[in-house]
């Protein structure tokens, strides 16, 4: 079946329809896939009735996975589980460590930029929805980048952030991490401002995980953070997802944040399965 795509925002995703991702689909229309990703930032694949195996065949087709880190539902794995639903199928307790996790999850953040080689793809599948809230919304930061005021533009340039996972966890409760998933993910430097070449442009890559700009002042640091934050969540640059059970959808984190927005997590099920292609290289010369 052929390929059709139709835009879901101004500055960022497409819906698209036509491919069975259950199945091994044809090289050409997985480079295909791949150009409309390249140009989109975001793909959604509504109707991909997937397992946990098929959907990692297909995530592989981009390249190798990021495993699982500790603390996280599948920890070890090829795949997380981002779900409330307790071992007895019942929604867990609004105080339950997984929902507190699922809570950090709504500050607006790209996967994996606290790692030396932050994540390339994310390919999140809904398996259960809520009735009412539970959207993620995302924004595309070449766009962001492309908007900045001059002023903020030449403020940022070869700046460098420092990328720490327990920061933003923190920011939901304190020592929400244990030490050992602390451990795991020490902070790491990452660039400002990410090129992605000539036709791409540039990209903020900024989110939660930011602790400090280095060679700022505390307090110009957290200033210039929000500052940045604020303007690139202005409502003209985020499209807000409505899940469907079995929506498939793909994001570049080089290039775009996201948060989940709150539902009703002590009396509604929501179980989203994710796969997260590796980055293969650093945002700054090593060295």
């Amino acid at each position: 079946m052929a390929m059709e795509l139709h835009p879901l925002h101004e500055t960022i995703g497409a819906n698209v329809t036509g491919p069975n991702l259950s199945q091994k689909i044809d090289e050409d229309m997985f480079q295909n896939i791949l150009v409309q990703f390249q140009q989109y930032a975001l793909l959604v694949f509504p109707d991909q009735i997937l397992t946990d195996e098929q959907q990692i065949s297909f995530s592989e087709r981009f390249g190798p996975l990021e495993i699982t880190k500790t603390g996280s539902d599948g920890a070890g794995t090829r795949r997380v589980r981002l779900t409330n639903i307790g071992p007895g199928g019942a929604p867990l307790p609004p105080d339950h460590r997984q929902n507190l996790i699922g809570r950090a999850n709504r500050l607006w953040h790209a996967d994996s930029s606290f790692k030396p080689v932050p994540a390339w793809a994310s390919i999140l599948s809904a398996r259960e929805v809520p009735t009412e809230g539970g959207n993620t919304e995302f924004v595309n930061m070449r766009a962001v980048y492309a908007a900045l005021p001059k002023g903020l533009k030449t403020k940022i340039e070869n700046r460098v952030a420092v990328h720490d996972f327990a920061h933003s966890r923190g920011q939901v409760k304190a020592e929400l991490m244990t030490h050992a998933e602390r451990a795991e993910v020490p902070p790491v430097r990452q660039a400002l401002v990410l090129d992605h070449g000539p036709k791409l442009g540039r990209s903020l890559y900024i989110g939660s995980h930011v602790s400090h700009i280095e060679g700022l002042s505390a307090a110009e640091s957290d200033h210039l953070i929000d500052s940045l934050l604020t303007f690139a969540t202005q409502s003209q640059f985020i499209y807000s997802h409505r899940w469907h059970r079995h929506d498939l959808v793909i994001w570049d984190n080089r290039c775009v944040i996201h948060r989940g927005t709150p539902y009703r997590d002590d009396r509604e099920r929501r179980c989203l399965v994710r796969t997260t292609v590796a980055g293969t290289a650093p945002t700054l010369p090593e060295g």
